[in-house]
C-alpha cells in the first residue's frame, strides 16, 4: 500500500482540519473528542472535561508538570491542564487554523499554554517533558512506533506518557477488520491497531506500561449526540460542498457507533512510565 492511498495520509489529515476545524467547533465545542460518562445523564460538554479529567488522574500528573499535548486539537486538554495543574503546556498539531484557533483560545484565558504548527513525526523540543500527552491523534500517524520512540526521548527520567486513542480488537482477522472497520478508518482518516499493538510499540521505545483501560462502556454514547448532529441537513450540504471525504467522514458516525455496539472498536487509555534512571 503507497502513502497515498492510505487513509490517513498526511496531507488528507491536514487539509481536513484546517478546512473543517471552524466547523467542528460550532458542532463540538472546545474538546474534539469523545465524553466520559459517569453517571450516565451528563452533557456532552460535561462529559468531554471527564475524560480529560479521567486520563490526567490516571496518569497522576503532578503539580506544575511541563507536558507536551500531542495533536492539540483546539487546545482545550492543554488549557484544562495548565488551569488545573498550574502546568506549563505546549501543544502541536499540522493544522494551522487549529494553531491559531488555540493560541486566541489561550490567551483568552490567560494561562501558560502555547501552541505550535509541528508533525507528531517529526517532533524537535530543546528541552524534555514530565508528561507526553494525546487524545485520540496517535491512530492518524503513518509510523506509531517511531512516534512513541520519539515520545520517549522528549521524556524526563520518570517523565509519563498519556493517551486515549482509538483501537481495533485484538485478533480479529483480515476479513473482520475489513468488514468492520475499514468504512471508520476510511471516514476518519485512522489506521487502527490493537492495544496490544501499542503496548509492544511503548515497551520497545523502553517505557513501562502502568495502566491500561478499556473506556467503551463509558464512552459509547458520544455516537448519540453526534448522530443527533448529522440530522441537520445543513451539515450535509456543507459536507457536499467541501467534497466526498466530509461526506464519507459523516457516514462514518454511524459506523462508529455499530463498531462500539459490536466490541469490534476500541475506545482505550494507556498510561505508561519512563525509568528513573533513563536518559
Amino acid at each position: 500500500m503507497t502513502a497515498a492511498t492510505r487513509p490517513n495520509d498526511k496531507e488528507k489529515v491536514r487539509e481536513h482540519y484546517d478546512r473543517m476545524s471552524p466547523y467542528y467547533h460550532s458542532l463540538w465545542g472546545e474538546h474534539i473528542h469523545h465524553g466520559y460518562w459517569i453517571r450516565g445523564d451528563e452533557s456532552k460538554e460535561t462529559a468531554q472535561v471527564q475524560l480529560i479529567e479521567h486520563l490526567a488522574e490516571s496518569a497522576g500528573i503532578p503539580p506544575a508538570a511541563r507536558i507536551l499535548d500531542v495533536g492539540c486539537g483546539f487546545g482545550a486538554s492543554s488549557i484544562f491542564l495548565a488551569q488545573k495543574y498550574a502546568a506549563e503546556a505546549i501543544g502541536i498539531t499540522i493544522s494551522q487554523v487549529q494553531v491559531e484557533m488555540a493560541n486566541q483560545a489561550a490567551a483568552e484565558v490567560g494561562v501558560n499554554a502555547k501552541f505550535l504548527l509541528m508533525d507528531a513525526e517529526a517532533m524537535t523540543f530543546e528541552h524534555p517533558f514530565d508528561v507526553v500527552w494525546s487524545v485520540e491523534s496517535i491512530s492518524h500517524y503513518q509510523d506509531i512506533p517511531q512516534f512513541f520512540a520519539s515520545a520517549a526521548k522528549l521524556l524526563k527520567p520518570g517523565g509519563t506518557l498519556a493517551i486515549t486513542d482509538w483501537f481495533k480488537k485484538k485478533n480479529l482477522t483480515p476479513r473482520e477488520h475489513k468488514k468492520f472497520l475499514h468504512s471508520i478508518e476510511d471516514g476518519m482518516m485512522v489506521e487502527l491497531q490493537s492495544m496490544e499493538d501499542y503496548r509492544t510499540h511503548i515497551r520497545a521505545a523502553g517505557l513501562e506500561v502502568t495502566r491500561g483501560e478499556v473506556l467503551n462502556k463509558n464512552c459509547a454514547k458520544t455516537w448519540d449526540f453526534c448522530l443527533d448532529i448529522i440530522k441537520d441537513k445543513t451539515l450535509w450540504g456543507l459536507a457536499a460542498q467541501n467534497g466526498a471525504a466530509f461526506v464519507r467522514f459523516l457516514r462514518a458516525f454511524k459506523d462508529m457507533r455499530a463498531g462500539f455496539a459490536s466490541g469490534n472498536f476500541i475506545y482505550g487509555l494507556l498510561v505508561a512510565k519512563k525509568g528513573l534512571s533513563q536518559t
